[in-house]
C-alpha cells in the first residue's frame, strides 16, 4: 500500500483533503491571532464594541477562542495511522470485521454507522466508497476525491 493510500478513511474520506492533516487552517489560525495579539486588538474590540456600529465586535473574545481551537485541530497521523477520533465507531467496526475500509462492506451504502459524516460532508463519504469499490485504490487516490 502506497503511503497516499494509507491516507484513505475507513470511512472512504480522505485524509489528503482534510485541513486538519494539511494543517492549513490551524497554521492560519495561529497566525491571526498572532496579529491579533500584535495589534492589541482585543482592546480596539473591546472599545469599538461600544459604538453602535460595532456591536458585532462584543462576541471578540469568543472569535479569538474559537481561532485558538482552530489551531489544536490537527490530525498529522492520518484515520489508518491512528490520527482523528480514536472512539470512532466506523474504525472500530472496519478492524472488527477485518476489513480495510466500508468499501469492502455490501451495507456501507445504509450503514447508520456513516449518518455522523452527513452533516458536514453529505454524501462525499458515500461516494468515494462507490469510487474505491469500483475503480481501487489507487485510482481513487489518482482521481478526483470528494470531501
Amino acid at each position: 500500500m502506497s503511503e497516499k493510500e494509507s491516507l484513505i478513511a475507513y470511512c472512504g474520506l480522505c485524509c489528503l483533503d482534510c485541513h486538519g492533516y494539511t494543517g492549513k487552517i490551524p497554521d492560519l489560525a495561529r497566525d491571526l491571532r498572532k496579529e491579533l495579539r500584535a495589534y492589541k486588538y482585543d482592546k480596539f474590540a473591546h472599545s469599538i464594541a461600544e459604538q453602535s456600529f460595532g456591536k458585532a465586535f462584543k462576541d471578540y473574545d469568543t472569535c479569538y477562542e474559537v481561532l485558538g481551537a482552530m489551531v489544536k485541530f490537527r490530525c498529522k497521523k492520518g484515520c489508518k495511522n491512528g490520527g482523528g477520533n480514536p472512539f470512532c465507531k466506523i474504525r472500530t467496526c472496519c478492524k472488527k470485521k477485518g476489513f480495510e475500509g466500508c468499501w469492502e462492506c455490501t451495507e456501507f451504502k445504509t450503514c447508520n454507522k456513516l449518518d455522523f459524516l452527513k452533516p458536514v460532508h453529505n454524501d462525499a463519504h458515500i461516494k468515494n466508497l462507490k469510487i474505491i469499490k469500483k475503480k481501487g485504490k489507487t485510482d481513487f487516490i489518482q482521481g478526483k476525491r470528494n470531501w
